[in-house]
C-alpha cells in the first residue's frame, strides 16, 4: 500500500512540476537554410592577349602620275597579327578595352598592263606591316536561359572599335623597287564570336574586320594610293581578370 501511495504522489508531482520546468528553457527560433545568392559577374579589369591569321583586300590602286592611273587588285595578301590590351568589364555583359595590334601581310598585288606610261608593267606586290591601336567596346551574352553569370560558361559576343592604323610598307616588281614609306591611317574593326568563361580566364574565338582607310606612298617614284583597305582575320584571343 505504501508503494502504491508513493507512485500516486510522484505521478502527480510531474504532472504539476512538468510545465513549471519546461517553462525555464528559452525557445530558439527555426533554423532556416538559406541558398546562396548568384550576384552575376562582378565588375573587373583584365589584360588580353591575341593572335590572328589575316587575309588583306582593297579594290585598285591608284597611280597619279600614271597613264591609265588606276590598277584593279587581282591578288589577295595573307598574313598574321598578334595584340594585347587592358579593358574593363561592368558585370552586366558591357566591356570595354584598349589593344595594340602588330600586322603583317605579304603579297597584296595588282598587274600592271603592258603600254602603262610612269609604271613598269608587271605584278607588282604590296608587303605591309602596321602598328593597330583600337578602343573597343563589346556586349558579351551568354547562351540558354542563364544568361551570362557568375556561373561562366559559354557565351557569344559582338564588338567594335576605332583607332589609327602606322603602316609601314614597300612594294616589288619589274623596275625599280618603290621606296619604302609609312603613312598614318584611320581604322575601325567589328567583332563577332564565341568564347568560354573558365573564371579567372576567359577564352574566345572569332572573326575581326579590320578596316585602314588609306595606305599612301608619296615617296616613291611612281606614287600610289590605296584606299579602303579590309583585313579579315580568324583570332583568338585569351582575357585574365585580376581583381
Amino acid at each position: 500500500m505504501r508503494k502504491l501511495t508513493a507512485a500516486i504522489l510522484v505521478a502527480g508531482a510531474t504532472l504539476v512540476g512538468g510545465p513549471a520546468i519546461a517553462a525555464d528553457f528559452p525557445e530558439y527560433p527555426p533554423i532556416i537554410d538559406v541558398p546562396d545568392v548568384d550576384y552575376g559577374v562582378q565588375g573587373s579589369f583584365y589584360l588580353r592577349g591575341s593572335a590572328a591569321w589575316n587575309t588583306l583586300w582593297a579594290k585598285e590602286v591608284q597611280h597619279p602620275t600614271a597613264t591609265p592611273n588606276v590598277f584593279a587588285i587581282d591578288g589577295n595578301g595573307y598574313g598574321y597579327s598578334v595584340g594585347a590590351g587592358f579593358g574593363y568589364e561592368t558585370g552586366t555583359g558591357l566591356r570595354v578595352d584598349a589593344t595594340i595590334d602588330y600586322l603583317g601581310n605579304e603579297d597584296l598585288q595588282a598587274t600592271v598592263p603592258d603600254g602603262t606610261i610612269g609604271v613598269e608593267p608587271g605584278v607588282h606586290k604590296l608587303s605591309l606591316r602596321s602598328t593597330v591601336a583600337l578602343a573597343n567596346v563589346y556586349y558579351d551574352f551568354g547562351f540558354g536561359n542563364g544568361g551570362y553569370g557568375a556561373s561562366g560558361g559559354a557565351f557569344g559576343y559582338v564588338g567594335a572599335g576605332a583607332g589609327v592604323a602606322l603602316n609601314d610598307f614597300i612594294t616589288t616588281g619589274p623596275g625599280p623597287a618603290d621606296t619604302r614609306d609609312t603613312n598614318l591611317s584611320f581604322a575601325a574593326a567589328g567583332m563577332v564570336g564565341v568564347g568560354y568563361d573558365f573564371g579567372a580566364v576567359v577564352a574566345d574565338i572569332g572573326y575581326r574586320a579590320l578596316y585602314i582607310n588609306s595606305i599612301d606612298n608619296n615617296a616613291a617614284p611612281a606614287p600610289y594610293s590605296i584606299a579602303n583597305n579590309w583585313v579579315h582575320e580568324l583570332r583568338t584571343s585569351v582575357r585574365y581578370r585580376f581583381n
